[in-house]
This record gives structure tokens, C-alpha cells and sequence, in this order.
């Protein structure tokens, strides 16, 4: 790193690159922005380095062990199937590591210049950049934090090598025989899937009702099922109270309808949430607005209470998705170059790499209804489609939420194989505004599991061809 007596002055700073502040970054270049981005950690973020990225490669090579076991009921048996997991590690790591070299390239090739250090801010126009060693200040006109998030730490169960975050989890050397997993969300379910397909015993404890609580629970109750199929343990309604760590393994309490109770595993898994990194990077020596949570304000172009400073992804309100981050992240940059880019966040996919998967976009049936609308709900089963029969993997069922009077669609829900490809075509129908006749008419590949979306707009006219 550079260290002098004058500050080095940039057009923009992009604090973090991950999938947020590297979008950002590009975005910017491109639109003739002199920038720099700065990161203490490795580029791509925690998506491509410990979450998004890793955590599906991981969950598809347990779904290959899962599927190397054969299928009786197709008449096809196997024997002797065997996993090396150091292998699937290197494998996980390779991909990684292609995605990473990827992002500097491309970042490179925009003219952006790459800065390794924690940033802390001076005043709302200048930064200094430290490493271990050096620290260099820059100054500039504007600036995007994308600084992520961090998994949140539970009373009494404090991160080691046996109460595992979501990074230590993918990082394991060996496949756990038995693991908890405190926390039904997402991460708690993907990660628990992944390994169960390796053939280890899994116990969720989850504090709510239903695990995929902010799904609709017609969508969580398919993949409990399957979850069972696996003899995955799941409770519910659970409190964990603290854990008991040995060399060889974990004692976790918990606590259930009032009642304490224990389990023994190897492993806990610890999978509550996430928590904004806002702390400790000089935020109030800019006077920068945050919530009760630590989320940072801003308006509908990503810019703070301090004009010149936007913020994007884990760090601002809404759901912590890569790919918010990187719309956001587009949107900051073009706003900076005095574009009229604002945003729109009715069109934002969620998706679970479950088993099988969870996507949803737009309004779900009960918040279009809270919204005022006059909606119809059509729901269409994976198990009427000829490809999901073919694949051996028909559980589940596409909702597609239309108002009445014209047919518009406005949301729709999957749970199904493939549903997380599936999800961007009714993304495209709600944001080019088409409704279900438009969906109907466009004539959809056979046999396919995209003509579940062109059944489900028939159910939504009320002309459905494969169902009564």
C-alpha cells in the first residue's frame, strides 16, 4: 500500500466487495467513475468466498451422495458407495477460487483500483485505508458502504471449533454423524440438508412454530416432509438454553414446552441470523443515520442522510441477498452519475436451496390481500407435470397470484426441482407487467417443468388443460 502525507482522490470509494460493492464498482467504471474499492478480506465477499457460492456446491455434491445410493423404486441399486470429503472440499475450494479470480479480473478490466485494508471514516469525504502495517487516506466526492453482514452469536454459545457459524460449517474436514442445527431459517436449512444427504443424523431446534418462516407454510410443510424422508429431527417451538463442549463433541440444552431437554451430537450449528457490519468503521464521525438494528437509512436511490455517502445490501433494511446487493449496488452507482435510477423491490426473488427448493417473487396470496388487492390464487402441482414425474421428484406446487379484474400478475411461489431457475421467468412477467393470458399464450418447451408456469396461468384464466 501506498503511504505518503497526501491523500490519494477518487471519484468513488466502494467500501467492501462482495456482491454488493464489486457490482457497484464495475457499474460506476463503467459510467466513467474514477473508483477504488477497498475490503479487508478476500474479493467476492462472504458470498463467494463463505455463503452463497460454497454453500451450493456443497449442497449439490450431497445431493449426488444422495443420489449414488440408487433408487429401488426406478430399479436401480448400488453398492459400496463411498465419499471422499477432503475431495468435495477441494472441489468446493476450486470453484471458489475460479468465481474470485474472476471478480479481480473483471474489476481490473474496468480500470478499478483494488485497495486490501479495513477503511475507517474521517469526515464525509475522506478515508483511511489501514493494513497491518500502513495506512494511506483517500478522498472523495462520493462513496457506496457495502460493508455485509456477520452471523449473530447466541447467548451461551460462543463460536469454537464444535459450535459452528455458517463459514465453519462448510469448512468441516470430515462429514459430522450426528449435528444440531439451532435455527430452521435458510442458512439452517440448506447447510442441515446438504449434510444430511452425507448421511449425517440431524436435529434442528427452531424458536418458532414452523421452520422457512418467511415462507407461506403450504411451501415449508413440502420440505418437511421431505426432510423427514431423511430422518431429519425437527422441533420446534425449542429454546436452546447453552451447550457443553468436549473434545470429541457437543451436549446442547434446550428447552420445550417447558421442559429441559438435552441432545449429544458432534457439532452445533448455530444459524439465528445475521448482524449488519456497522460497528467500528467511523460512521459517526460522519453522522450517518442507523436504526434500533444497525441498519443504515437510506432513501430510494441508496443515499444516506449524508448526501454524497449511499449504503447497499446486508447493511440496509430488507433481506440479506446477494442479489439485492447487487441491484442496489447498481442502482447507488448509476445515482451517483445523476441517472434516475430508483428502487423497486417488487420484483426481488427469495430463494431456498432446499430439498426440494423454495422461490418466491411479488406479493404472496395473504400480503396481496393486506395490500388492498382483489387477487386470485392458482395453484398448479408439480405432480401433474410429465418432466417432474420423469425425474422421480414431483412434490410440491407453483401459486400464481393475479388480480381479478385484469389478470395481472403480481406474485407467485414454487416449491419444487428447479424451482430457484424457475422463479425468473414470473420475475420478468411482473416486471414487464403481463398478465396470465400473456403467460398462457407464450408457448412453453415440452416436456419441460417451465410448462408448470404456462398450466398455472391456464388455472389462473380458469382453462387448465392437464387438471380438473
Amino acid at each position: 500500500m501506498v503511504v505518503g502525507d497526501f491523500p490519494i482522490e477518487v471519484d468513488t470509494l466502494v467500501v467492501g466487495a462482495g456482491p454488493g460493492g464489486y457490482v457497484a464498482a464495475i457499474r460506476a467504471a463503467q459510467l466513467g467513475q474514477k473508483v477504488t474499492i477497498a475490503d479487508k478480506g478476500a474479493l467476492g465477499g462472504v458470498c463467494l468466498n463463505v455463503g452463497c457460492i460454497p454453500s451450493k456446491a456443497l449442497i449439490q455434491a450431497g445431493h449426488l451422495a444422495e443420489q449414488a445410493h440408487g433408487n429401488e423404486e426406478m430399479g436401480i441399486k448400488t453398492e459400496n458407495v463411498s465419499v471422499d470429503f477432503s475431495k468435495v472440499q477441494e472441489w468446493k475450494a476450486s470453484v471458489v477460487n475460479k468465481l474470485t479470480s474472476g471478480v479481480e479480473g473483471l474489476l481490473k478490466g474496468n480500470k478499478v483500483d483494488i485497495v486490501k485494508g479495513e477503511v475507517y471514516f474521517v469526515d464525509k469525504n475522506t478515508a483511511k485505508i489501514m493494513d497491518e502495517k500502513n495506512s494511506q487516506t483517500y478522498t472523495f466526492n462520493h462513496c457506496i458502504i457495502a460493508t455485509g453482514s456477520t452471523p449473530i452469536e447466541i447467548p451461551n454459545f460462543k463460536f469454537s471449533d464444535r459450535v459452528l457459524d455458517s463459514t465453519g460449517a462448510l469448512n468441516l474436514k470430515e462429514i459430522p454423524k450426528k449435528m444440531v442445527v439451532i435455527g430452521g431459517g435458510y442458512i439452517g436449512t440448506e447447510l442441515g440438508t446438504a449434510y444430511a444427504n452425507f448421511g449425517t443424523e440431524i436435529v434442528v431446534l427452531e424458536g418458532a412454530k414452523e421452520i422457512l418462516g418467511g415462507f407461506e407454510k403450504q411451501m415449508s410443510q413440502v420440505v418437511k416432509k421431505r426432510l423427514k424422508k431423511k430422518d431429519v429431527t425437527i422441533i420446534t417451538e425449542a429454546m436452546a438454553k447453552g451447550v457443553e463442549e468436549s473434545k470429541d463433541g457437543v451436549k446442547v440444552t434446550y428447552e420445550v414446552k417447558g421442559k429441559e431437554e438435552t441432545v449429544e451430537a458432534d457439532y452445533v450449528l448455530v444459524t439465528v441470523g445475521r448482524r449488519p457490519n456497522t460497528e467500528d468503521i467511523g460512521l459517526e464521525q460522519v453522522g450517518i443515520e442507523k436504526d434500533e438494528r444497525g441498519l443504515i437509512k437510506i432513501d430510494n436511490q441508496c443515499r444516506t442522510n449524508v448526501d454524497n455517502i449511499y449504503a447497499i445490501g446486508d447493511i440496509v433494511a430488507g433481506p440479506p441477498l446477494a442479489h439485492k446487493a447487487s441491484y442496489e449496488g447498481k442502482v447507488a452507482a448509476e445515482a451517483i452519475s445523476g441517472e434516475k435510477a430508483v428502487i423497486d423491490y417488487l420484483s426481488m426473488p427469495a430463494v431456498v436451496f432446499s430439498d426440494p427448493e423454495l422461490a418466491t417473487v411479488g406479493y404472496s396470496e395473504q400480503e396481496a390481500k393486506d395490500a388492498g388487492f382483489d387477487v386470485k390464487a392458482a395453484k398448479f402441482p408439480f405432480a401433474a407435470n410429465g418432466r417432474a414425474l420423469s425425474l422421480n421428484d414431483s412434490d410440491g406446487f407453483m401459486k400464481l397470484i393475479t388480480r381479478k379484474d385484469d389478470g395481472l400478475v403480481i406474485g407467485a411461489q414454487i416449491a419444487g426441482p428447479n424451482a430457484s431457475d424457475m422463479i425468473s421467468e414470473l420475475g420478468l412477467a411482473i416486471e414487464a407487467g403481463m398478465t396470465a393470458e400473456d403467460i398462457a399464450l407464450t408457448i412453453h418447451a415440452h416436456p419441460t417443468l417451465g410448462e408448470i408456469t404456462m398450466e398455472a396461468a391456464e388455472v389462473a384464466l380458469g382453462t387448465p388443460i392437464h387438471m380438473l
